[in-house]
């Protein structure tokens, strides 16, 4: 029996201590393409529950966009510190 060095095998032309990124991966897309079936058949099977509930999710977003909207025009409260001319 020969014995063989199998370090450098698994480096696929990598220097020692780099790791590729999870986002450039296979595994990565196969997840991704996993999402979008899953997706897709979620959005088929219940669509309309989706589209029953689309006209309150608008109606929820009103507040929220009053709170956020709101922030760059200074406070309501009315008081005059020589800002007009």
């Amino acid at each position: 029996m020969t014995m063989h060095d199998h370090s450098q095998h698994g480096s696929q032309g990598r220097p020692e201590g780099a790791q590729g990124s999870f986002f450039g991966s296979r595994s990565f897309l196969v997840l991704l393409a996993f999402f979008a079936m899953a997706l897709v058949l979620l959005f088929s099977e219940h669509r309309a529950h989706f589209l029953g509930v689309l006209p309150f999710l608008f109606i929820l977003a009103c507040p929220l966009l009053h709170l956020f909207m709101h922030g760059g025009h200074g406070s309501h409260g009315g008081d005059d510190k020589g800002e007009r001319s």
